[in-house]
């Protein structure tokens, strides 16, 4: 398997979307759609898993994307039922490899029948668990942190599978919302901080579990509400039970959903992510004002930021760079000499409005600066007069432990260097992020951030981990405050 992005390694991805639905004919196919709307989330691989009483549980798991795949009708005519679930996938940087043993949804055979789950986030004592269970017995399928959680349930003494899951999810530390299914229910849980997002939906009477609420447009679903952090959900032909199986902590939804990850028609939070992106390049056009003759967007997570920073700064909005909406994994092998032409197989510049203006590039975030070094060489050889950066979010200096893909904290720019060694290195004539405070106004916390007991997982940019990554701990990572003290 090539990697899933083979032209730029210089962005954070999120790992993972998950789907689910109950009631509905075919319902392996309403839950192909879903993952087809979740595809930013994942495009290393997917799964869907589905029951139907003859046939039992029948699953696919798949390399790819969702519509070279899960599309064929010879395919999904082996998913039938009424109830199923599916899981987008893009693994860790540091995997060793793409197997398809670790593609979700995962499934488990228990004495009161069989089980499938799919996860999004990331277990931090994942692999203490492991080395725990495997002590006791237990034989490992996967590399998959997520097979922790079945490996867990086998060995509860629960009656029932939920109740099971329950036991299971209490021994989990980190990042967890779950799409989980049995032979008649349809499970949903998240963890008590709340990290990655899960939704409710309905749709010609069936129920539907969903990463974002784009997946629900998609098939014409209404939207009901979030699942509560530390809340389960299960869901049956009887109607929706909810239960609070864990210690109730203040929620740490991961603030980064806003900057980037979620689509930006998805609702998070009752707001609008489209909305609070555009707001977000309003506090930059007020922190970090700069006199320009074009605002343009890093295609596309950075447009909505660019036309906030625009109407806030009254300096004309245009798209001075254009995307290729085409290169994906399949287009050509990846050899170095392909390597080296880098972003512009994806993005090209306007030459023609781009010629002897000052141009503010507004992008949503700094990881290694590569990207950023070169597409400000394209714009450079495009004959601007000035570059200047302005960043959707406060500078990405520490790694995210709780289902992002990010480089090791040395890699990132922002972990070695101040504001003004990082517009150096990147050779522009300014460069300014949002600040924290201006991160957390434009997501609807007019008095900012509350140091002493923030609203959002802002770790990455603050490295306030609100979950000890036990296991990076034991490797020798070093908490900011936690350490010394």
């Amino acid at each position: 398997m090539p990697p899933a992005h083979p032209f730029d390694d210089d962005e954070l991805r999120e790992e993972c979307g998950v789907y689910g639905v109950l009631g509905v004919a075919d319902a392996a196919n309403f839950v192909a759609l879903g993952l087809h709307a979740l595809q930013h989330r994942g495009q290393e691989a997917g799964g869907i898993v589905a029951y139907e009483p003859e046939t039992g549980f029948n699953a696919a798991h798949r390399f790819g994307y969702v519509r070279d795949n899960f599309t064929r009708q010879s395919l999904m005519e082996t998913l039938p039922g009424m109830l199923s679930i599916g899981h987008v996938r893009y693994s860790t940087a540091g995997s060793k490899g793409a197997a398809i043993r670790d593609v979700q949804p995962f499934f488990g055979e228990f004495s009161m029948g069989g089980a499938a789950i799919a996860h999004n986030g990331n277990i931090t004592n994942a692999e203490a668990l492991r080395r725990e269970l495997i002590e006791r017995g237990s034989i490992f399928q996967s590399s998959s942190d997520s097979e922790c959680i079945i490996h867990l349930m086998a060995r509860s003494l629960q009656k029932d599978i939920p109740e099971r899951m329950e036991d299971a999810l209490r021994r989990v530390e980190g990042a967890f919302s779950i799409v989980a299914m049995t032979r008649s229910q349809l499970i949903g849980v998240r963890d008590p901080l709340g990290v990655r997002p899960l939704v409710l939906g309905r749709v010609a009477g069936a129920y539907v579990l969903s990463s974002e609420t784009c997946a629900l447009d998609i098939i014409g679903a209404d939207y009901l509400r979030e699942i509560e952090p530390g809340e389960m959900v299960v869901i049956d032909d009887n109607g929706i039970d909810s239960r609070f199986p864990f210690r109730p902590q203040s929620p740490r939804f991961c603030i980064f959903e806003h900057v980037y990850f979620s689509r930006p028609d998805s609702i998070l939070g009752g707001r609008s992510v489209y909305e609070t992106r555009r707001q977000i390049g309003v506090e930059l056009a007020r922190e970090a004002p700069v006199e320009a003759d074009l605002v343009c967007p890093v295609p596309d997570s950075g447009t909505p930021a660019a036309i906030g920073f625009s109407q806030e700064s009254g300096i004309p909005y245009a798209m001075g760079i254009i995307r290729n909406q085409y290169v994906g994994r399949t287009f050509i092998e990846p050899t170095e000499q392909i390597r080296n032409m880098g972003v512009r197989l994806k993005l090209n510049v306007n030459r023609a409005l781009i010629k002897g203006k000052r141009v503010v590039l507004v992008d949503d975030s700094v990881v290694r600066g590569t990207t950023s070094r070169k597409i400000k060489e394209m714009i450079l050889d495009a004959g601007a007069a000035e570059v200047h950066f302005r960043i959707a979010s406060p500078p990405t200096a520490w790694p995210c432990f709780y289902g992002v893909d990010t480089p090791q904290r040395e890699k990132l720019l922002a972990a070695g260097m101040s504001e003004e060694e990082m517009r150096s290195h990147l050779q522009v004539d300014s460069l300014r992020f949002v600040t924290l405070d201006g991160l957390y106004r434009a997501v609807g916390e007019a008095q900012g951030r509350d140091a002493g007991c923030p609203q959002y997982c802002d770790a990455c940019f603050s490295g306030d981990y609100p979950v000890a990554p036990s296991d990076m701990i034991e490797k020798g990572f070093q908490l900011k405050v936690k350490a010394a003290e």
